[in-house]
């Protein structure tokens, strides 16, 4: 080490002093320097979260086609995502670590660093410079496509390009009342399935949609409804009056085409739930070890006429987890899913590892082959007794060593 104790905003201000483009190159090098370390990669997770891109590294020649792909299941970075821990292991005379880039739950992709020797206060600092590394993507991405065409690892379809724009710019939400994360599936090739979510400072907004047909005219159906749905709410106008825009933006710009959507409302102060169902799959409720889909009377679609739409309530209790999803989960090949069971089996896992469980046992189950959209949301509950939650991983703050001692490996 060059003597000098790095701090976040070391990391911040190297990012800064490159362009966007070469943001997370220059923090590559500057770890490098200060730690004389053998190589410094950045690993971003691939669209469709399965694969791991080498984006940046200060050893390997990248760009032009050339980037690095690795397999992300049963690997090391699987682990260090699942557990947001460091791992480490002996590389030749050095220690490689492999850190969790994520903020506010959201998990970006890894840091992966060869040393000449390690101890925890190198391990912390490199932790530190990981957290920040996710600040400096999550800002960066705003100006350039490097993080958007890396995380491809196939060809994507035009009704999939349009469908990306409209889901959240991040698939997980960490805060101390709750954590929400989602997925889509398969990523490349959708047309008519969404998922949105919002946090106000008392109020958390999901929402889920479905357009009828898997091309680019579902794809457009998709884009009036999120974007009705976002000016009503946006505006604060209370569900129905959401669900009403969403379903006159169909009538007056897409006559004929059709939607299902589920729009929910979650309070912050007390966990009471509103819930506005036209005509969506029920979503499933996990309390105390039983799972159950919840008894929701059901509205027409969106699109058909005017219709008025019903708010029905619901509360969540600390512990609860709810999964909306659409119909793409369980139709077809996908019915072979048991997703209570699937629900039950992965309670004690983190909700953006249950999202991915879901997804990747509807995959199994279509052969990878999948006909029509699969889409997945779960969130936690955890109550307004809360402690604060530490915003890169989510972890209590009073549950754990602010360090998070690494995972040696055998």
């Amino acid at each position: 080490m060059d003597g000098a104790v790095l701090r976040p905003g070391d990391v911040l201000a190297a990012a800064e002093s490159a362009p966007p483009v070469e943001s997370v190159e220059v923090v590559a090098r500057d770890l490098a320097k200060r730690f004389e370390a053998v190589d410094v990669s950045f690993l971003l997770i691939d669209v469709g979260d399965e694969r791991l891109v080498r984006l940046a590294s200060t050893t390997w020649e990248l760009g032009g086609g050339g980037a690095e792909s690795v397999e992300l299941r049963d690997s090391v970075y699987e682990e260090v995502l699942r557990t947001q821990r460091p791992w480490q292991g002996q590389d030749g005379d050095g220690v490689r670590v492999v850190l969790p880039v994520t903020n506010r739950g959201d998990c970006v992709g890894v840091l992966e660093v060869t040393v000449p020797s390690l101890d925890d206060e190198v391990l912390a600092q490199l932790a530190e410079a990981a957290h920040a590394l996710a600040y400096v993507i999550v800002t960066d991405r705003r100006f350039t496509d490097l993080y958007h065409s890396g995380r491809r690892t196939t060809t994507m379809s035009l009704a999939a390009e349009i469908q990306h724009q409209l889901l959240p710019t991040a698939s997980c939400c960490e805060a101390a009342q709750f954590t929400v994360a989602g997925a889509l599936v398969p990523a490349h090739d959708i047309g008519g399935d969404t998922y949105d979510y919002a946090l106000d400072r008392d109020v958390l907004h999901l929402s889920m949609t479905d357009a009828v047909g898997h091309d680019v005219g579902s794809a457009m159906t998709a884009t009036l409804l999120v974007g009705a749905l976002r000016r009503s709410r946006r505006a604060g106008d209370g569900l129905v009056e959401q669900a009403q825009q969403a379903n006159l933006a169909l009538l007056d710009h897409r006559l004929g085409s059709l939607a299902t959507g589920l729009l929910v409302r979650v309070d912050l102060r007390d966990g009471a739930v509103e819930l506005v169902n036209a005509g969506h799959p029920v979503p499933l409720l996990l309390r105390a070890g039983v799972v159950e889909e919840l008894d929701l009377e059901v509205d027409l679609l969106f699109g058909v006429k005017p219709h008025p739409y019903r708010v029905q309530r619901l509360n969540l209790r600390p512990g609860d987890r709810l999964m909306l999803l659409t119909d793409g989960m369980f139709e077809r090949d996908a019915e072979a899913v048991d997703l209570p069971a699937l629900l039950r089996n992965t309670e004690a896992l983190h909700p953006r590892e249950v999202v991915r469980a879901a997804t990747r046992a509807v995959r199994r189950a279509y052969r990878d082959h999948l006909q029509d959209d699969a889409t997945v949301l779960c969130l936690d509950w955890h109550g307004i007794g809360r402690t604060e939650r530490q915003a890169d991983n989510g972890a209590d703050t009073d549950s754990a060593s602010p360090s998070r001692p690494a995972i040696t490996s055998g």
